[in-house]
């Protein structure tokens, strides 16, 4: 499993690749950590992109459960984008498709989240 960062308008999209299961919880927790930690000083949202995730089990979906209650003690947003359709089924069997929003592709969350219109700069003219 790894992650990858990158920052688009006002939102922290983070890429997860791989699996997520008991084997590699913990190292995706202190990874994730530190984003969690930006984002709340930065006020962003989170836009977890799950295009390259290929399974997560439910200690995966646990990890998720705990850094969606992290979120939310700095009022923080978390979100899910472009899941593969194992771990797409995985969510609604497990009904957490209704803990963290779900979106089709990475670019509907980051306008979801984000308080800033598409294309729009982020400094004057």
């Amino acid at each position: 499993m790894s992650l990858a960062a990158t920052k688009n308008g006002n939102a922290l999209i983070l890429g997860l690749k791989g699996r997520l299961d008991q084997d590699n919880c913990d190292e995706f927790r202190d990874a994730l950590a530190p984003h969690l930690d930006s984002a709340g000083r930065d006020r962003l949202a989170i836009v977890l992109d799950l295009s390259q995730l290929e399974y997560v089990s439910s200690a995966g979906l646990r990890c998720f459960m705990l850094a969606v209650k992290q979120a939310k003690t700095y009022d923080g947003r978390i979100v899910v984008a472009a899941l593969q359709p194992m771990v797409a089924e995985i969510f609604q069997i497990s009904r957490f498709d209704l803990l963290l929003e779900v979106f089709a592709s990475v670019s509907a969350a980051v306008n979801a989240v984000s308080s800033l219109p598409p294309d729009t700069p982020t400094s004057p003219a």
